[in-house]
């Protein structure tokens, strides 16, 4: 494996959780806390994106926000990378692709809040990324309904797995899909952003 690459072992359960983390908050942590337990993972890899393609404003420097994720994470099994900048990919479906080459024997699941199945029709290559890893959606506030009428559940619906099938995500094959309802900690990266000094620095 490539320096600076998370290690991996075959057969590993990883789940894959990617956003800007601008800045990375007790939300981001609690989301991949249950996803752990709900799921049956091994490993959660936090994917820091060097930006977000749907944004138009560009989110505070990856080192800034790698520094401020790596504090924040106490769970050895929660890994910190900015595997996207050193894939030098841009886009959901091409770090995927690489991940599926780098490694062919690790079991991925892509993890997203409900807000993102809202909006992942607007995805480049969603329909490939649903055929082609297990989906966690893990529900956030106010998200529920419009998640589970979004374009992308109703196209896929077929691919929907019971929660209590969540244990089995991973060695489902898509397109498979599971929602779940957690508890949930109403806090957010733009809440922030917006009532606090995370970019003043910048």
């Amino acid at each position: 494996m490539r320096a600076g690459f998370p290690k991996a072992t075959k057969g590993l359960r990883v789940g894959l959780f990617g956003g800007s983390f601008d800045p990375p908050h007790a939300g981001h942590l609690h989301v991949s806390q249950e996803a752990l337990k709900r799921f049956r993972l091994d490993r959660i890899w936090w994917l820091v994106s060097p930006g977000n393609p749907l944004k138009q404003k560009g989110p505070a420097p990856l080192d800034r926000r790698m520094d401020a994720a790596r504090g924040l994470v106490r769970n050895p099994r929660i890994i910190v990378t900015d595997t996207e900048a050193r894939l030098g990919t841009h886009y959901t479906g091409e770090t995927l692709e690489r991940l599926f080459a780098l490694y062919p024997a690790v079991r991925f699941v892509w993890l997203m809040g409900a807000d993102n199945l809202a909006g992942f029709h607007h995805w480049q290559r969603w329909g490939w990324i649903m055929r082609s890893i297990p989906i966690g959606i893990l529900a956030r506030p106010g998200q529920r309904i419009l998640a589970r009428t979004s374009k992308a559940a109703q196209m896929f619906h077929a691919g929907k797995r019971p929660a209590a099938a969540a244990p089995r995500l991973v060695l489902a094959q898509p397109p498979a899909w599971c929602f779940l309802n957690v508890p949930m900690v109403n806090i957010s990266s733009s809440g922030i952003r917006a009532y606090g000094d995370w970019h003043r620095e910048n």
